[in-house]
Parts: C-alpha cells; structure tokens; sequence
C-alpha cells in the first residue's frame, strides 16, 4: 500500500514529520518498506541571482554569467536560451550530484573559460520533462535551500511516498483514511471527518440491475447509476500527481477518479460506457466456456460457478476483478454507469486465482472491503465525477441489501493484563476503541463495519495493546509453579534425541533435516510406497509417500553434493520413519551415512575408502552413548537396501533390533546417481531398553579383582558357516562368566578336505565373585562346546 504525506494529510491534522509517521506505523503493525523522499536528493541545491550575463566570446549560444550564491560570487556558463540578468535560478556547486544526468560537478573550463557549477533545468533534477530553459524562481532569497523553496511553494514536487506491508488481516489499513484513523488512535494527529452528502438524481436510470438468487451469497449487493453528458479528458495535475507518485499512470479523468478511491478509501469502483451497454445488467453464475475480452487486453474463459457482470448481449466485467474492454471508458465516452458494489471475498479470491488475475480490485475484495460504505462510496464518487468532468447524475439503481455485519463482543479490561501482560487503565481501553470506531455499550464493543477482521474479545485485547504499543511491554520472567530446582521436561525419548545427534556431530557427521515426504519411486527402494503410506494431498509430485526410511532422504543429499564437487561426505538425521498410515505407526531413528574418504590426501597416505568397519564403529559409538547393552548380538538379515554380504543388524536376542549398519545397496546407490560406494548406519532409539537407575548420576565403576581365564577353541564347519553364529553361539553358553568372544583364526581347505574350514576363537571369562577352579573353567569349556556343536553342525578340532 502506497501513499503520500501530502495525501495523508488530506485525512490527519498533523505536523509529524515522515520519520515519526513512518516509525510509528512500523509499531502499529504496518510495516514501512520503503520511503521515497524527492526532497533528499535536492537538499545540496540552493538558489542564486544572475547578475549578469554576457555572450561567450567564443560560442554564440553559451553566456558567461556571474551569479549571486550562498558561497559569493561565481562564474558559471550557461547555454540555456532564458538564461539573462535579474532572474532567480537554482545553483548545482561542484561537488554536486545532479540527478537528471547522472553526473557529479567538478570545476571546468568550457571553450577556455572557467565554470564553477551550472544552473539548473527541471528535467535535470528529475522534476518533470521540461529542458527549454533553466528553472526561473518567481521568488526565494540567494542561499536558501531549494528543497524548502519547493515545499512551500510547490510541495507536490517534494512530497514524501510511503510504502507498507499489509497483512491479511489488515484490510482497512488499503486506504489513506485507515492509516490515517490508527494515526489519531495513537495520538499523533486528528482524524478528518468528511461528511458525504447525497447526490440528488434527475432522471431515472435506463440501465438497471438484477442478481440472480443463486448469485447473492457472493453479490449481496449492487449500487450504480447513470451520469450523462460527461466529458472524460485527462484528470487535473494534483490527481495525476497523487496516482503518478503511488506509481500508478493517470489514464483518463474517469479511471483515474475510480482509482483514487480505490486507494483513498479503501472503496473499489467501476465505469461502464453506458453506450456501449445493451439492455440491462446482470450479476450471475457463468455456466462456463464464456470469454470476455478484459482491460488488461487478454482474453479470460470463465469457469462454472465465476460470477460475471452481463448485459442483454454478453458478459461486460468480471465481477469484483476486472471490467471488460469492449465497454470500458474512452476519450469519447459521454454517458457512463458507475458501479459501486459489494463482493463475497471468498468468491472473488477463487476466481482471480483460477484466472490467474491479480488486480487491485481484487486485492481489496478478496481481503474485505466495508460493506456499509458500499453506497457512500458510489455517492462521493459521483461528486468527484460531477465536479471534475461535468454531467448529470440519474436516481441510484439498487440490487439486493448490504450484509448485516453487527456483531458485539465483551470488553473486559481486566484481560488485557493477563493477555498480553500490560496493565492499561480500562478509560484508556475503552477511548482505543472509540478512537478506532468502535462503538461502546456499557461493556459491549461492536466493532465498525470495515474491521471484519475482529471477531472475538481477545480481538479487542490485541487493538488496544497495538495502540498503547507492544514496544512498552516489560519483559518478566515466567514465575515456577514450584520452588527450587525445575524438574526435567525433556522425556527419555527426547533425551536419547539429543545425545545422538551430540554423539554423531562428535565422530564428524554434518546434520541434514529432509522431509517426511519421498517419491513414490524411492519410497519402494527402501520398503514403502503402499498405499497406506500415500500422502492424501501432496505438495508436490517428488513428495507423494511417507518415507520409510531416513537412508533415501540422507543418500538424496549426497548425491546433490556429488552433483555439486562434495565427493567426502558424513551426514545423519534424526527423524521419524513410517511403518504404516496409522498414526502409532511410526518410530524415530539416527541413521548415518558415510561416502567417499575417511579424509583429505596427506604425505602419510592415511587416506583410505570408508568401508563397513567405520559405519559398524559409529553404530556400536551411538549405542554406547545412549546406554544400551554391551553384550548386544550380531546378525545377518538387515533390511534389503542394505548390501547382503557387508551388513548386519545389532540384536538383542531374536526378537529386538537395536541398530543395522553395512555398506548400501549397489543398486539402490545406482537409482539414486550415487557415485562409488556407501556405507552407513541406523538406530532405533525406541528400541533400547531404558536404564533400571533413574537417576542421571553415572554407577560406580564396577572392577573384579580376581584373575580373567582365556582359553582358545578351534572348529572344524562347513564353510559356509559364518562367523557371527559361532560367537553368538558360545557368548550363550555362560553369560555371567564369560565377558567376550572374538574370532582370531581361519583356516580353509588343506587336511581339512573340500566345503571344510576351521574357525578359531578366544573366550575370556571373568569370575566376579570367587577365582575359577579347573573344574569351573572345564565345565564352561564343555558348555561352549556343545552349544557351538548344536549351532553350527561343527567338531572341535583335535
């Protein structure tokens, strides 16, 4: 929304200068965006007297003049063609930039004689077109500013634009008289009150208005009325001044008139050529396929349902968006019906948005226009129009009545303390509102017509507070409900949340946050892409399915990065997966990846490809950091995308998954354009057993002082057996006892004969309680033996 002071004024009786007026808008809600001052790029121009002026000697069109300046006397050569002794002028010093040619002064010579500066043209300083001659002052004193000489004498030329954001529900603040009316609400100035009178008619209108009954819950309500013998030539200097500055292009008195009211009050109209109109007009439904060929010069088809302005002929307007061309205004139009209406802004917002429309019209109607000044307005337009181009004005037509928008809402002033935390006396509340047009009944507020947006009593609470200013509320810390220490309020879920991404940030992992929401061919890579996991409305073709996994989301981004020259990359996230379409199926998991190498080339070669040791390290580093158990069991069968032979899961028993980890899939790195191999991780932090302790401090560090046992066994397997099975095996064989199995030995083929290898292992027992006897450590020795026998279908070796 853009407006001049000048303009502002015509509303508020103020002396406040534009940076009062502009910061106190910013305070009220109505953020300013821009200031435009034509006053700031004239303020190093003064004026000065010509005292004489001779012919060059060496030019006959340059004069060599002395003039009167704030600094002295200077010589300054001029070719302008009034440029004689006695006249007033505006003096540009060296140093100066002038505007209108882009250049800065210097001191020069011009055809060998010394000028100190130049006088200047309006085009020059950007104050209109005209370059005939030097500017002639009809007044002013040598070294005054020629700023201040303008804005007292010919302030349209200074006068500042102010631009500010609207918010959408800020409707009434689209006209000068809003912004003008929260001005005086906050005190600094009074409002203008215009009374609008009533402009009797003549005669009764040949053109009269109907609205179908399936129209009137979008057009409760049309004014118009016919004026003939108009004469629609170009608008006077000071409209053309105003529409020139907001940076709209004056078109014609007619248009221009309709669109100063547009932007003074907040009131959308428009002019039809009533010869150019056939019969009578109609509001109503189009029933779709209808074309209308608009101002903008492009032809719309409407839709079903669009409302439409029609004649006995065809379509003519698009009703609160745009008139039609063929009966729009010209310089010859002579009888024109001038529309004042009111508008469902519902309606209006679908139809400009089908038909990709976005005028100012539009803007205002799909935001809420006031209903009751629907007919005031078609009044004052009239006299402007009777004032401006002439004429005489028929007896207004009506169709339908203007919506009933009283409503009344509680004023409690003790709310405004508990609301937003400032304490206004309830005088000062209740003239706010007053001062905002509200009007007050003991303790009911009814709010006026043009703030559809206030529609509760928490509403009113916010109007006061915006006027008494947001600025003055003192910032008080928020009392405890209880004394001392605050309990937590992180839950353990989002306590483990947080300690992996500490963890992972640690082994120098980068962060991603990716959506929830993957392709359709993605999700089915990673497990998914049912329908149950289908996004009802998606945003976006790319964004069709819940993911089912983070991998596609963190893999996604690696792949960008290679696009981009990143080929090292470390990233996770943290984030939920979806199992299903029902809201308790889902779960929150860390997952990791890791691509490229484990670092830059260096002189010691330490440079290596990762490999499905670090991405078992970084798993095995977020569980230990959100305590899960140690002794914790590896398996084969991880999840499909997963490389079958370079991955497993980390278990607790046959039934609990605590994390997966490997190098990725080939193919799916190939459907994703990832270029080399990839490894990662994944862990499920639901999944891990919550401590017993519930304290936060840390158990003390439990040591026995009796001697470890180790002793190595050697089996004969078939060799497709694997080694995980015979870990697993003989860890189950005295879980008190023994504290670690690793394998250290393999041996294939030899003696052994074909399809047969042998596995060595070391089991380290620990006693806790009393030192192992011989017959202790053969009993747990037996025990290994026949559990690793049973799993594996393997001898011990001799």
């Amino acid at each position: 929304m853009k407006f001049t002071l000048s303009w502002l004024r015509d509303h508020l009786d103020t002396e406040a200068s534009v940076d009062e007026i502009a910061d106190t808008l910013t305070d009220l809600g109505l953020e300013v965006e821009e200031i435009v001052n034509p006053a700031e790029k004239l303020k190093t121009f003064t004026i000065g007297k010509v005292l004489k002026a001779e012919k060059h000697p060496d030019a006959d069109r340059l004069r060599v003049c002395n003039v009167a300046t704030d600094e002295g006397e200077k010589q300054i050569i001029c070719g302008a063609p009034n440029a004689r002794e006695g006249i007033t002028v505006v003096i540009c010093k060296p140093g100066d930039y002038v505007p209108g040619i882009d250049v800065t002064l210097s001191v020069g010579k011009i055809r060998g004689i010394e000028s100190h500066g130049m006088m200047a043209s309006e085009r020059e300083l950007e104050l209109s077109d005209e370059h005939d001659g030097i500017i002639e002052l009809p007044s002013g004193e040598v070294g005054d500013s020629f700023a201040d000489w303008l804005a007292a004498n010919d302030p349209a030329k200074v006068d500042p634009m102010i631009e500010i954001a609207i918010t959408p529900n800020r409707q009434d603040a689209l006209g000068v008289e809003g912004i003008a009316r929260d001005l005086a609400a906050r005190g600094l100035g009074t409002l203008k009150t215009k009374d609008i009178a009533p402009v009797a008619g003549t005669f009764d209108s040949p053109i009269k208005v109907t609205i179908d009954d399936d129209t009137l819950d979008g057009a409760p309500y049309f004014s118009g009325r016919l004026i003939r013998g108009v004469k629609n030539g170009p608008s006077p200097e000071w409209l053309q001044a105003r529409l020139k500055a907001i940076g709209l292009r004056p078109i014609s008195a007619l248009v221009d008139i309709t669109n100063f009211f547009t932007f003074d009050r907040n009131r959308p109209l428009h002019v039809f050529d009533a010869d150019k109109v056939q019969g009578d007009l109609r509001v109503h439904r189009a029933k779709g396929g209808e074309e209308l060929l608009a101002l903008d010069e492009k032809t719309y088809t409407f839709q079903e349902g669009m409302m439409v302005i029609s004649d006995d002929r065809a379509a003519e307007s698009i009703a609160g968006v745009m008139g039609g061309e063929e009966s729009g205004v010209t310089g010859e139009t002579v009888n024109v019906f001038l529309e004042s209406a009111y508008w469902d802004p519902i309606t209006i917002a679908h139809t400009g948005r089908k038909l990709k429309i976005n005028s100012d019209a539009k803007y205002r109607f799909e935001r809420g226009v006031d209903p009751e000044f629907t007919r005031p307005g078609l009044e004052a337009a009239t006299a402007m129009i009777l004032d401006i181009c002439g004429g005489e004005a028929s007896h207004v037509v009506e169709a339908g009545a203007v919506p009933d928008t009283t409503r009344a809402y509680k004023l409690d002033t003790a709310r405004c303390s508990s609301l937003v935390g400032m304490d206004i006396p309830a005088e000062t509340q209740r003239a706010t509102l007053e001062a905002l047009g509200f009007t007050l009944d003991g303790d009911m507020a009814t709010p006026p017509s043009w703030r559809v947006d206030v529609k509760g009593e928490a509403d009113l609470v916010e109007e006061v507070a915006r006027i008494a200013s947001l600025t003055n509320l003192e910032p008080k810390p928020m009392a405890r409900a209880t004394a001392g220490v605050p309990a937590p309020i992180l839950t353990p879920l989002q306590s483990r949340e947080r300690t992996a991404r500490r963890t992972a940030a640690a082994l120098g992992y980068n962060e991603c946050v990716t959506y929830s929401f993957i392709d359709e061919a993605t999700a089915k890579l990673f497990g998914g892409g049912d329908e149950a996991r289908r996004v009802a409305n998606p945003i976006s073709s790319e964004m069709t399915h819940m993911r089912p996994s983070l991998m596609a989301g963190l893999l996604q981004a690696a792949a960008r990065n290679q696009a981009r020259g990143f080929a090292d990359l470390a990233l996770f996230e943290v984030g939920a997966i979806f199992h299903g379409g029902e809201p308790e199926e889902h779960e929150i998991m860390i997952s990791g990846i890791r691509v490229g190498a484990t670092g830059p080339k260096d002189p010691h070669g330490a440079r290596r490809d990762v490999d499905v040791y670090d991405a078992r390290a970084d798993a095995e580093a977020v569980l230990a950091a959100l305590g899960a158990p140690a002794r914790a069991q590896f398996m084969r069968g991880a999840k499909r995308w997963w490389h079958p032979g370079r991955s497993a899961k980390i278990t607790l028993g046959p039934k609990v998954t605590l994390a997966a980890f490997g190098e990725v899939h080939p193919k799916i790195l190939r459907e994703l354009g990832i270029k080399g191999s990839a490894v990662g991780f994944g862990v499920h932090l639901q999944a891990i057993p919550a401590p017993r302790a519930k304290g936060t401090a840390r158990p003390a560090l439990a040591i026995s002082d009796l001697q470890a046992v180790e002793r190595d066994f050697a089996f004969v397997l078939d060799a497709d057996v694997e080694a995980v099975t015979v870990v697993n095996a003989a860890q189950g064989a005295n879980k008190a006892l023994i504290e670690e199995v690793r394998v250290f030995d393999e041996f294939i083929g030899g003696s052994l004969g074909e399809g047969k290898k042998s596995l060595a292992i070391t089991v380290r027992l620990q006693p806790t309680d009393k030192t192992l006897t011989d017959e202790d450590i053969e009993g747990v020795a037996a025990s290994i033996v026949a559990k690793v026998t049973k799993a594996t279908g393997g001898t011990l070796r001799g």
